[in-house]
């Protein structure tokens, strides 16, 4: 269980992609915070819907959403690495184009105008957050492998880095991240190789509600693992 210290008594937290199962773990710990005085959700299942898939429904749901803020935390939990017609390359012959825009759109394009759309949204000492991945680390690439995925993420990570500092020219105190979760007991880790030793999701959220409240404006614009590491771009 994770009580956050870093925000005021009665703050507002939105968890963007909250149907996915750190998502979900994301609401259920920010509910139990005495704290926390609401928790908006937003999914492709909500009203208003989101689709990081259709960019005008993301404009459309921050509009929708403006009159609830500003948000102290904003969490956006969304990801793909495999589905119908994608799953990660071994090798650039496996390189699909199609699958590659898919990935794309759901890793970096969508979540760019997600941080265009409810950045604004953010309260000038407030956090949000952006799950990225640790191979998405161009420096700690050693394996190769997985284009798409390792593409998507360090273009986020980019997307995130670049935002940040135009954030603390407008609001300094504010604080913009990226965070790997390491392998989470879900539908998207469980094909591959490490799934059995995953964490469960609520642990997973845990950790990186830990991550975040331990932060700091010097650290905005930064990529963190779920243990408060550091990681390389």
């Amino acid at each position: 269980m994770a009580f956050l210290h870093s925000f005021a008594v009665g703050y507002r937290a939105l968890v963007i992609g909250s149907s996915g199962a750190l998502g979900r773990a994301f609401c259920e710990q920010l509910k139990r915070d005495p704290d926390c005085a609401l928790v908006t959700q937003l999914s492709r299942h909500t009203t208003p819907a989101f689709d990081l898939t259709d960019p005008p429904s993301i404009a459309a749901a921050a509009k929708a959403l403006a009159d609830n803020g500003p948000y102290q935390l904003i969490l956006l939990a969304t990801g793909v690495l495999h589905g119908p017609g994608i799953a990660p390359e071994k090798s650039l012959g496996a390189i699909d184009a199609e699958a590659l825009q898919q990935v794309f759109q759901i890793n970096s394009l969508g979540p760019a105008l997600v941080l265009q759309h409810f950045l604004p949204l953010l309260d000038a000492r407030g956090a949000m957050a952006l799950l990225s991945a640790k191979v998405g680390s161009i420096e700690d690439n050693r394996l190769g492998g997985w284009y798409a995925y390792r593409a998507s993420k360090a273009a986020l990570n980019m997307l995130v880095k670049t935002a940040a500092i135009e954030l603390a020219r407008q609001r300094p105190q504010a604080r913009l991240l990226s965070l790997h979760p390491g392998t989470v007991i879900s539908p998207l880790s469980q094909p591959f190789r490490g799934a059995a030793n995953a964490r469960p999701a609520a642990q997973a959220a845990a950790e990186l509600l830990k991550v975040v409240d331990a932060s700091t404006a010097a650290d905005s614009g930064g990529f963190f693992a779920y243990n408060g590491e550091r990681l390389p771009w």
